[in-house]
């Protein structure tokens, strides 16, 4: 992922909600039930199923139980959230989608790194992976939890950018071991 670009790209949202959703997993973090599905336990499961494509269909698995499990615990209206972008965003992920499951070998790499990752904290993981600076790790610390505790607002209005983002994702490990939805309000669409 570029750093200097300030927009989100397919790619850098996708390897987001993947590290996202890896952390969160119940062998990690515990914010949501899947055990280890984007572990290499995940991916014996799924290679029965999926030989080739296995990575995707368990990120994909993983993604419906993390966002339904934040919408459950906490749906702002009129707001963005990991897992629920503007809909120009959302569609050209999808549309990204076919062309990397044609490609899938070249993304082993990746999958193996967020797999058995050696952190133990989000914004490492993001560091490491190249989806978050020092920058964006410094501003995710002056984040707080709203009042009832179970979300994290992001100042200003989303903006589409990579640095919103990465605190969206980021904000997330602001509430340790309990699961907090980071979220930004949406401006005039």
């Amino acid at each position: 992922m570029d750093l200097t670009s300030d927009q989100i790209e397919a790619v850098a949202l996708f390897k987001t909600r993947v590290a996202v959703a890896r952390h969160g997993e119940m062998d990690r973090a515990k914010w949501w039930n899947t055990n280890k599905a984007l572990s290499s336990t995940g991916a014996m499961v799924f290679k029965r199923g999926f030989p080739r494509t296995h990575a995707f269909a368990q990120a994909r698995a993983v993604f419906a139980v993390a966002k339904q499990r934040c919408d459950e615990h906490f749906n702002p209206p009129k707001s963005a959230t990991v897992w629920r972008l503007p809909q120009a965003i959302e569609e050209r992920l999808e549309a990204s989608w076919e062309g990397w499951l044609d490609d899938a070998a070249s993304w082993s790499e990746f999958f193996d790194a967020v797999a058995a990752p050696p952190e133990r904290d989000l914004a490492s993981l993001m560091q490491r992976l190249g989806l978050a600076d020092d920058g964006d790790v410094a501003a995710s610390r002056d984040l707080r939890r709203s009042v009832e505790g179970r979300s994290i607002p992001l100042p200003g209005t989303f903006g589409s950018t990579r640095r919103d983002l990465a605190l969206l994702a980021l904000g997330f490990e602001r509430g340790g071991d309990t699961l907090v939805v980071p979220y930004a309000r949406l401006g005039d669409l």
